[in-house]
């Protein structure tokens, strides 16, 4: 986790005066880095040693040292794959910054998420007369975990990666119906449309997004992540496993909530899969 990444999970962690240092560097990053520590001290409305010990906080030695991981930060990485990772890192050093970042990201979007809100969707999807998981480019691998996730909890569950047939099963669905949206941006069109063509046939819709994006303000639930990645400029990463984990938690709430009967079933669903499998024995 970067220098700003560090201050936005840990905003509401700082006292009074450290957050207002803190809200400076996020709203000005590159001002921060140019300006000494009495001009930062002094936007802040504090003193020299809150900014010192702000610093501190953050593992740093001090101001120049924090100025120098904060211009570290704001480092492009490699555009169009990762923002951590430099041209010039070996297999050890990407290897190490993709699990690192990956596991980073996943702890901001578990601390980011509501459990009401993910309450409040295993209750819809409890009494869902049908699910469908959409989602397209990244999204789609986890739209299609999810249907093989529901597929065995003995509810109709639909997938389509084509926009059109998405579309059409939209214009189709009911009332009693759930259609799962899943998009790290939120500002996908197709999907938008999706969530209008959903809910004007009554079926009700759950957003795997952004919050505050386009494709939260038409849905009927969001479930919202705060994951720091841009997928504008990088390949989708941390984002796409923050998705898979969370689908894994409806998966999880919705088995609990059906009661040990459903889960007696999903039993006999394993049992039936085991004539597919060499015997683990043998390979002890």
């Amino acid at each position: 986790m970067n220098t700003l990444e560090k201050i936005s999970k840990n905003l509401n962690g700082f006292s009074k005066s450290e957050r207002k240092v803190a809200e400076v560097i996020l709203a000005a990053p590159q001002t921060a880095i140019h300006s000494s520590i009495a001009a930062l001290a002094k936007l802040a409305d504090v003193s020299e040693p809150t900014v010192n010990r702000f610093c501190r906080r953050l593992d740093t030695k001090g101001f120049p040292d924090f100025k120098l991981h904060l211009a570290q930060s704001l480092a492009n990485g490699t555009p169009y794959v990762n923002r951590h990772v430099e041209e010039s890192d070996g297999p050890d050093a990407y290897t190490s910054k993709i699990f690192e970042t990956a596991m980073a990201s996943l702890d901001t979007a578990r601390n980011s998420l509501d459990a009401t809100q993910i309450n409040r969707a295993v209750d819809i999807l409890t009494q869902a007369n049908k699910i469908s998981f959409f989602g397209l480019g990244a999204s789609a691998s986890v739209a299609h975990d999810a249907t093989n996730k529901f597929f065995r909890f003995n509810v109709p569950v639909v997938f389509f990666e084509d926009v059109l047939m998405q579309r059409m099963s939209c214009i189709n669905s009911a009332e009693g119906d759930v259609i799962v949206l899943i998009s790290h941006t939120g500002r996908t069109k197709s999907l938008v449309e999706l969530a209008q063509l959903a809910r004007e046939s009554g079926a009700t819709v759950i957003a795997i997004t952004s919050k505050d994006s386009p494709l939260a303000q038409e849905a009927n639930l969001i479930l919202a992540m705060d994951v720091p990645e841009d997928t504008d400029i990088y390949m989708p990463m941390a984002s796409r496993l923050a998705q898979l984990c969370l689908v894994d938690v409806l998966a999880t709430g919705f088995t609990l909530r059906r009661g040990p009967r459903f889960r007696d079933n999903l039993r006999k669903v394993k049992e039936s899969l085991k004539q597919s499998r060499f015997n683990k024995a043998e390979y002890d």
